[in-house]
């Protein structure tokens, strides 16, 4: 009991001078080893060494400037008109547009945030201008861009994949069926809606062959390949991630410079974003390294799985506990600090109870995109809300995103009934 009031009341005293959370994680941390198992905070000094020599973790840095040089050199205006002639006679239109070109920017982006902000930036002012519902449309973008951390390369596998020692391959293969069957449940729930009240997508009757629409993803052909080509040498073995990263890199400012719009200021700020990103990352993960060696050597997860067993519960009636709790304090902290913060404790009871470490990699995934579109934190939301100039409020924005996140519990149930769905590709390609 005295090690649950320290841990609690150490996260809400540092947490509530408003330091970073980072810092509150580490503080609670050192405060836990030195008077719970004898002074030994020079293991946290080990542990973070390990974690942060890491050549896993040095791919997130790399995976981040993959994605910023790509965000910022306007592929993005050429995606969402290579895209839209796809789905222009189809009802919802635009709509499922963004849900694709979302998808898309998640294979290159590894992050919910910067998807959204990357197509909505595109989308809004077009579809508002052609008279789409606000709200049905910043809720499209919202969902959609959650797609950012499921789709691989993705910073939650990759990060997951380096402090559980899990392997980032794997758990890309694993991200891949749930992934694309999130962004399908996303655009037929478009699609009925839009039959169900077509004023919120307005039909272009502006005729385009097929062979048209197909010939548009020239202008896109080289993200597409840069794509397959990095995922694809990561989950054919071909090379590590960070490796398959740092020839990403190289590639994006080639592409961007030729069929994009990238400058040295925009590559600057390209580089200038990528670290203040990584250094908030890195500063979690060294909070949470400290918290995840504390927790270890008191043996708490063994501890938690023997009052698991003994209190009669259900495996899944116990993950049903998990989820909950991630749903809860999904309305206060972000998806990758929620993470961070909590897997030196889920991690070793998932798998202790006999979930597949890959599985519970795809699970906790879709549980923190699902905190990306609920509120107050909600991230994706604050970001649209702002991309509106305020023309659709937070709440509206959190009411339209609804549906997503219904969606997305859908898919827990789903790879809870098949695990197959995430554990396919994994086992085919390994």
């Amino acid at each position: 009991m005295s090690f649950w009031l320290t841990l609690i009341g150490g996260l809400v005293a540092t947490a509530g001078t408003g330091v970073a959370l980072g810092a509150a994680l580490g503080l609670t941390g050192l405060i836990i080893l030195y008077f719970f198992s004898n002074g030994a905070t020079s293991l946290a000094v080990d542990a973070i060494w390990g974690v942060f020599n890491s050549f896993t973790l040095s791919a997130v840095p790399m995976f981040i400037l993959l994605g910023e040089v790509l965000l910022r050199s306007g592929i993005s205006e050429k995606a969402y008109s290579a895209f839209s002639p796809l789905f222009r006679k189809i009802p919802g239109g635009l709509l499922h547009t963004n849900i694709a070109v979302c998808t898309l920017f998640g294979a290159v982006s590894g992050s919910s945030l910067s998807t959204a902000a990357a197509v909505g930036s595109v989308a809004y002012p077009e579809m508002s201008k052609r008279g789409y519902d606000k709200d049905t449309v910043v809720g499209s973008l919202a969902g959609g861009g959650t797609l950012g951390l499921l789709i691989p390369p993705s910073l939650s596998f990759l990060i997951f994949g380096a402090l559980t020692e899990t392997s980032i391959g794997r758990l890309f293969a694993a991200g891949i069926i749930p992934g694309f069957l999130v962004g399908g449940m996303f655009m037929l729930y478009l699609l009925i809606k839009s039959i169900r009240n077509p004023e919120i997508a307005p039909r272009d009757q502006t005729t385009v062959s097929f062979w048209e629409a197909i010939l548009g993803f020239r202008q896109i052909w080289p993200l597409l390949a840069l794509i397959i080509a990095v995922i694809g040498s990561i989950v054919g073995g071909l090379a590590t991630p960070t490796e398959a990263a740092g020839v990403g890199v190289v590639l994006a400012v080639i592409i961007s410079s030729i069929w994009g719009e990238l400058t040295w200021n925009k590559l600057i700020e390209a580089v200038y974003h990528s670290v203040l990103l990584f250094s908030s990352v890195g500063f979690l993960v060294l909070g949470a390294t400290i918290l995840a060696q504390s927790v270890s050597i008191l043996g708490i997860p063994q501890q938690i799985l023997a009052t698991v067993a003994d209190s009669g519960l259900g495996t899944y009636s116990v993950l049903l506990i998990v989820v909950l709790i991630y749903l809860i304090l999904g309305c206060f902290f972000d998806g990758l600090s929620l993470m961070i913060m909590t897997l030196p404790v889920v991690f070793p009871l998932l798998t202790g109870l006999g979930f597949d470490p890959i599985w519970v990699g795809v699970l906790i995934t879709i549980v923190i995109e699902i905190g990306q579109v609920t509120p107050p934190v909600g991230l994706n939301l604050s970001v649209l809300t702002a991309l509106t100039n305020n023309e659709v409020s937070l709440g509206r924005v959190a009411i339209a995103t609804t549906p997503y996140w219904i969606i997305h519990l859908i898919m827990i149930l789903m790879l809870t009934v098949f695990p197959v769905l995430a554990l396919f590709l994994p086992n085919l390609l390994f």
